[in-house]
């Protein structure tokens, strides 16, 4: 199944200072949820920004910031490791009334990978995008990946969503976010 911008919400989960710092490649993670987001900004995709426990892990990442805004993202502090576990998440993904569910963040194993098992137990299309999500180890980032696709969900990359999303050159979309994915 292909990912449909009408029918998909971004979430990003967990991004934040102190928490990327100790990620593999962290860098890439952030480039390529900073793509996510401009890419759900230009194409009305809604997004959905969870920060863990902020008071102790920091915010959202600032280079995220600007897209985060864009993106007209809400932001919701949790507690729970699964967001559907947070009642403000929660109410806010069904507000979205979307059936598919694009997943990055931080870390995979744990909070991506709680989230995900939880939207497709209620019976939601997830798609975690592996360049945009990240682990302390790369054991427990591919642990996380090989668990979600055996149980349906599926593994893409940030590209795969971006022109997913667009479905066709020549666009002003196209355009605009070509230079972001070149």
């Amino acid at each position: 199944m292909l990912i449909e911008a009408d029918t998909s919400c971004l979430i990003v989960i967990d991004i934040q200072q102190r928490l990327a710092a100790a990620m593999q490649a962290p860098a890439e993670t952030v480039k390529n949820a900073r793509i996510l987001l401009t890419a759900a900004a230009e194409l009305g995709v809604p997004a959905l920004v969870t920060e863990q426990y902020p008071r102790g892990l920091g915010r959202t990442v600032p280079e995220l910031g600007p897209a985060v805004a864009a993106a007209k993202a809400q932001v919701i502090e949790k507690l729970h490791f699964s967001s559907m576990n947070e009642p403000a998440f929660a109410a806010a993904f069904a507000a979205t009334g979307r059936r598919q569910a694009v997943i990055a963040g931080m870390e995979a194993h744990i909070c991506v990978m709680q989230t995900a098992a939880q939207l497709m137990q209620a019976g939601h299309e997830v798609f975690v995008v592996t360049d945009a999500t990240a682990s302390r180890t790369l054991a427990s980032e591919q642990a996380c990946l090989d668990r979600l696709q055996a149980a349906g969900a599926g593994i893409v990359t940030t590209e795969m969503v971006v022109f997913e999303w667009l479905g066709q050159a020549g666009t002003p979309a196209f355009k605009a976010l070509l230079p972001l994915i070149k």
